[in-house]
Order: C-alpha cells, then sequence, then structure tokens
C-alpha cells in the first residue's frame, strides 16, 4: 500500500489484539518516524514508549479512563522537550534561552510532526493507532507518572496495536472548507450552510443529537462535548504545567 491509500484509508482503531509489537518493528516505526521535519535540526522532542500494564494502569486515569489505554500493547506519549538539548548547550557553555512560549510552541510542533509520522508508518504495516486529546488536559498528571522533568510537556498520546475491530471511517468536511488557495477567503452564512450540509445529514450524528437532546450537532460540541467551562478550566491547567516546566518563564 503506498503512501497516499495509507492515509485516505486511516482509521481509529480503539480495541487491539492481544498480540505485542516486535521490537524490531518498533525500532523501525520510531526511526521512520524522527526523520520528520523539525525545527532547525534540533529535534526537540521524545517519546515515552510505555509496554509495562503497571505503567498503562497508572496512565488510564489520567486519559479518563478509556480503555484502550490499559488494552493496547503500547501506548506512545510524544513531549515537547527541551530539556535535553538545553542540557548539551550548557554542557559545551552555550547559554540556552528556551524558558519561554515560543520555545514550548516549537517543540510541540516538532513532537506532532514526529507523532503523526509514526502513525502514517504504523498503519502501513498492519498496526492501527487513536490519538489520545485527554493528554493537554492532564499533562501535570501524566508528568508524574512519566517523571518527565522540567523543560518537558506531554502533547499528544497514542495507543496502539493491531485492530481487534472493523469500523468505518468516520466523515470529514469536503477539502473546499478546508483549502484557501492564495489567501484566506472567509465564510458567509450560505457556505458554512453547505459545507455542513453532509456532516449534519448523517444518521450517526443525527442520532449523536437526539441522543443529547440537542437541537443541533453544534450544540453537541458546544454543550456537551467541549463545554467552555471546560476549555478555559483545562487552559488554565495548561498554562500552569507550562509554567511549573519552566517554559513561562519569560
Amino acid at each position: 500500500m503506498n503512501v497516499i491509500d495509507v492515509l485516505n484509508n486511516h482509521k481509529t482503531v480503539r480495541k487491539y489484539k492481544s498480540v505485542s509489537i516486535d521490537d524490531e518493528l518498533l525500532t523501525n516505526l520510531l526511526s521512520a518516524s524522527c526523520r520528520a521535519s523539525t525545527t532547525g535540526n534540533m529535534q526537540v522532542y521524545s517519546i515515552v514508549a510505555t509496554r509495562d500494564q503497571s505503567i498503562k494502569d497508572e496512565l488510564s486515569p489520567c486519559h479518563f479512563n478509556q480503555p484502550m489505554v490499559k488494552q493496547a500493547p503500547l501506548v506512545l506519549t510524544f513531549c515537547a522537550d527541551f530539556n535535553r538539548f538545553s542540557k548539551w548547550c550548557n554542557q559545551r557553555g552555550a547559554t540556552p534561552g528556551y524558558d519561554n512560549f515560543l520555545s514550548f510552541v516549537t517543540a510541540a510542533i516538532d513532537a506532532l510532526l514526529v507523532a503523526q509520522n509514526f502513525c502514517v508508518a504504523a498503519e502501513s504495516k498492519g498496526l492501527g493507532i487513536c490519538y489520545l486529546g485527554t493528554t493537554t488536559y492532564m499533562a501535570h498528571k501524566i508528568i508524574d507518572v512519566l517523571n518527565l522533568p522540567n523543560g518537558v510537556v506531554p502533547v499528544t498520546t497514542i495507543t496502539v496495536g493491531y485492530p481487534d475491530e472493523d469500523i468505518e471511517q468516520v466523515e470529514r468536511l469536503p477539502l473546499e472548507a478546508i483549502v484557501h488557495f492564495d489567501k484566506y477567503r472567509d465564510y458567509n452564512t450560505e457556505d458554512i450552510d453547505n459545507l455542513y450540509a453532509q456532516k449534519e445529514a448523517l444518521d450517526n450524528n443525527r442520532n449523536f443529537v437526539a441522543e443529547n437532546n440537542k437541537t443541533s450537532l453544534a450544540h453537541v460540541f458546544t454543550d456537551v462535548r467541549y463545554k467552555k467551562d471546560d476549555n478555559v478550566t483545562f487552559s488554565k491547567m495548561l498554562l500552569d504545567v507550562l509554567k511549573r516546566q519552566g517554559f513561562m518563564n519569560q
């Protein structure tokens, strides 16, 4: 399967077979992942590969006890990491200046590029993956479980394993909703109606609205799944994590 086919066939897998991932395969996947583009060739990221069941059990509450954290043979935590690079600078007599928000963003981008590389590589070998958005919500807890030092912040987690379910792909917005040629063209009311019409008409999304007793799919997102109060709370928590880990000193 070529890369385009792998990307077009992506599915989020949440149930895995009780089959471990071969060490050689994992090494090859990680090596390929680390060929991702990186700012200034600094590679300011780290990957914590967790196989130990007791540690996965500790991580589970950090991800709202989603079953796949305990079940998956492998849990990968991708971290923004200026700890290693700053230590290298100091040991060579250079003064690092990375205790700031921009440096966190730089390292987070690096980490996410590597994470996506890993996902594509893994799916090309028949593995399934699931991104866990809970990582930034509970970063402070993950830091404690994984013993992450100053200068290191988890930005995403991926569960990995051989799929034990056959699921349908979820929908995506049409390309014209996403791509702007030359300059950004803002959306008018008619554009929004047209671009979201297919998504709103799907049976599973209609059921989603009914199950939550809402009047539209948008209300499910704003009132149930990603509420403002939660967003504000978790934003404050993440900012506290960045201060604690040394990214908000200047």
